[in-house]
């Protein structure tokens, strides 16, 4: 089974090309960062300046490994759900589940070693870059020297192949119990636990906020952490509460869209596994960002305000938020257009019997743009909700004020990216899509 998973990668590489960008940009952060624990390791190196890359090192490397596994989750459930006749015909012809998993398992750390490999040399100059910056704001002092070695590539590859590999394995799992027509309830009763444990939990860390002593410099911590608890809680939930939200909006979609507003709710109500891959990373990405920037932005304004000299540990504080932030964006822009081009371009056989039914290239892509904008909506609500948890508390204990001073313009920005990223991607594969003859999109697919 691995030679016939190493013969299917070699023979289809456009089929694994978004789980490698994915497993490529994942290491190419883990990489970066775990190297500052090799120069902070490395002799001659004054405690301060080990201190400051080793609690960066550590906070983004948690956030990387945890933004990688969804990264390459996302991207594997829907390549392995878009393989459902591949995997029935296995079936048929006498493979046994384990052998399928040890197929699809065996394609996954394949992509997933070469995307580490790729990304060693990548890893290595932007560490040096990274060390630059901490150099040029005072963290670090000017004589340390660059290092990469045995942690950087240790947690790169062990991080990327065990994402690779447990993630290709749950969605092989799944994928073989609907082909052997298991209904998987047990499944949404666990990811419905999951959701409610998490939300739970970032509740806990965002009221611990007010218990916290409003001089205390990692007040920050327990409103920021707890946004992202409540961020993965909604991303979670959201596709299922999304479903049965659509239920009761289908008339008032076909009065505003038309055809295209009734087929967007009815095709929105009906793929919710389809729906997590799109809302997870726009709901993380929106609550994250929104909550890390304003909370920064109220501490830079305190500190400003104060007429204080900016401590080693503020500029630490702050180089991290923003470094945590930019590796959001680019893993959840990935996400996104990952799971939207998957979903949407495998989805031409479904254009195609529309278009033979007699719905125009207009009247799909108006579905696709209803769809779009239905998901931006609710992910961007969602997303607000969990930032907004998260501000307020810090601003009342650090401020004595409700909200920031600062304006919508970055919970703006925010917005933004994420709507462009979602039409863009959705209206540009269903145009590439639609050029197929509708008879040709059905025979092919």
């Amino acid at each position: 089974m691995f030679l016939l998973a190493r013969r299917s990668v070699l023979q289809r590489p456009g089929r694994f090309a978004a789980t490698l960008l994915s497993a490529f940009l994942g290491a190419v952060i883990v990489m970066t960062f775990s190297s500052l624990h090799d120069t902070a390791a490395a002799p001659g190196v004054d405690d301060v300046s080990a201190e400051s890359m080793t609690v960066s090192a550590s906070v983004v490397g948690g956030y990387g490994s945890l933004l990688v596994f969804f990264a390459i989750a996302s991207t594997l459930t829907v390549a392995v759900r878009q393989r459902s006749g591949e995997i029935h015909l296995l079936r048929c012809t006498g493979a046994t589940p384990a052998q399928i998993r040890r197929m699809v398992v065996g394609e996954s750390a394949v992509v997933g070693l070469a995307g580490a490999l790729l990304a060693v040399g990548p890893a290595v100059l932007c560490g040096r870059l990274l060390l630059g910056l901490f150099k040029d704001s005072g963290q670090v002092a000017a004589h340390v020297d660059p290092a990469f070695g045995v942690i950087a590539l240790g947690s790169g590859f062990g991080i990327t192949l065990l994402a690779s590999v447990g993630a290709a394995f749950l969605a092989v799992r799944r994928a073989t119990r609907a082909a052997a027509g298991v209904r998987g309830r047990s499944r949404g009763t666990a990811r419905t636990l999951a959701g409610c444990a998490a939300l739970v939990a970032g509740a806990g860390g965002v009221l611990t906020t007010y218990a916290v002593d409003s001089d205390e410099q990692m007040l920050m911590a327990f409103p920021a952490y707890g946004a992202v608890l409540l961020s993965v809680g909604l991303a979670v939930l959201a596709p299922s509460m999304l479903g049965r939200l659509l239920g009761p909006l289908k008339g008032p979609l076909a009065v505003l869209g038309g055809a295209g507003g009734y087929l967007s709710a009815r095709n929105l109500r009906y793929r919710g596994p389809d729906l997590a891959g799109v809302l997870m990373p726009m709901v993380i990405f929106t609550g994250m960002a929104t909550a890390t920037l304003y909370i920064q932005g109220v501490e830079s304004d305190r500190v400003a305000a104060s007429g204080l000299r900016r401590t080693v540990d503020d500029k630490n504080l702050e180089t991290l938020n923003l470094v945590v932030v930019g590796v959001i964006v680019v893993f959840s822009c990935i996400m996104l257009v990952n799971s939207l081009y998957a979903s949407t371009s495998y989805r031409s056989r479904e254009f195609g019997g529309q278009r033979l039914a007699g719905a125009t290239p207009g009247q799909v892509l108006g579905a696709v743009g209803w769809e779009a904008a239905i998901l931006t909506a609710t992910g961007l609500v969602l997303g607000s909700a969990a930032g907004l948890a998260g501000i307020i508390p810090f601003t009342m204990v650090r401020t004595d004020q409700v909200l920031p001073d600062r304006g919508p313009a970055v919970w703006i920005a925010i917005m933004a990216v994420a709507a462009v990223v979602t039409f863009g991607t959705s209206l540009g594969t269903a145009r590439g899509a639609l050029r197929t003859p509708a008879t040709g999109a059905v025979t092919a697919a």
